[in-house]
């Protein structure tokens, strides 16, 4: 009894999958403007739905309401990626002028795996919490604080001494 139950489910989400994938898609695809990122939050969405299944009593106003809020996530990180461009792009016109008094560092930033260079530009020179730092990484938080601290030490052991203490 407890398999047909089963059976009669996967059924029905296999059903409603073929049915409403291609149009959650293409909805999708017209929000995001991106193929690849259209089909992950639609299989998303039904990732969702199925771990819900049983619970969701309207499966395809579920699925939209699901998409609409992945989109609505992927809008926001792609505001945050603008955002973090333009104050680097700003932050590197402004660099200029103080890099001249001192190319040392810039160099040794720069000379930094890109493990421990793209988490030291963000947080130092783009401003941007470790928070924001971690999500456009795809970091964890824990993790770009390591790579912030070992970036850190990086440095000290190749200024020797040249420089006030790196914090």
């Amino acid at each position: 009894m407890r398999r047909a139950v089963i059976r009669r489910e996967e059924r029905a989400a296999s059903e409603l999958f073929e049915a409403v994938y291609p149009r959650l898609a293409g909805w999708c695809r017209r929000l995001v403007d991106d193929d690849g990122t259209a089909h992950e939050i639609a299989a998303e969405a039904f990732t969702r739905l199925w771990a819900r299944w049983t619970a969701v009593e309207e499966p395809n106003g579920f699925l939209y309401v699901t998409a609409a809020n992945l989109v609505r996530d992927h809008w926001r990180r792609m505001e945050r990626e603008r955002r973090a461009l333009r104050r680097v792009t700003t932050e590197q016109s402004v660099r200029g002028q103080a890099e001249a008094a001192d190319p040392s560092v810039r160099l040794l930033v720069q000379s930094l795996p890109e493990r421990l260079r793209n988490p030291v530009l963000l947080y130092y020179y783009a401003d941007l919490p470790v928070r924001e730092v971690a999500a456009l990484l795809g970091r964890n938080e824990g993790t770009v604080k390591a790579d912030l601290h070992a970036a850190r030490e990086l440095l000290r052991a190749r200024l020797k001494g040249h420089h006030d203490r790196i914090s």
